[in-house]
């Protein structure tokens, strides 16, 4: 019997309820694709890369779901933590073959972040845990010269 992929979901719980939401329907999609998975809590999006690069220095994972929520304020606030969050992640993931899944959900307010959260409605928590079950699954197809 063939073991199903070890998976790390990192989760920014700034926004608690949010955030909730999106880690339901990653483990509901993770579960689904028959993967394992830990959790771990950052304080905000802006400290998700720098979690993900831990473990992946860590050797454990196969692959990682990062969830988080930045909503639009007053300042360029939201501007610099939304670009350095998706570039540090893509970062990663192209410099270590990383299988990332990307569910930070960029909002103008904070009913467009509960829809998009909710797992009964746009669900992109589950979209971001099923993202990197299929990064894996490519990942291990080119690893085995199957493209």
């Amino acid at each position: 019997m063939t073991k199903g992929p070890h998976v790390l979901i990192v989760e920014a719980r700034y926004y608690r309820e949010i955030g909730a939401m999106l880690l339901a329907g990653a483990t509901a999609a993770l579960k689904a694709g028959g993967a394992s998975h830990d959790h771990v809590v950052v304080p905000g999006a802006f400290e998700l890369p720098a979690a993900v690069a831990m473990a992946i220095e860590g050797g454990r994972y196969d692959g990682f779901v990062t969830l988080g929520c930045v909503i639009r304020g007053e300042t360029s606030h939201y501007d610099v933590v939304c670009n350095e969050v998706a570039r540090g992640l893509n970062d990663l993931a192209v410099r270590h073959q990383a299988a990332i899944g990307f569910g930070v959900l960029t909002c103008e307010n904070g009913d467009q972040a509960r829809r998009r959260a909710d797992p009964k409605d746009k669900d992109k928590g589950g979209e971001a845990a099923r993202a990197c079950l299929a990064m894996i699954a490519v990942r291990a197809r080119l690893s085995e010269g199957r493209a």
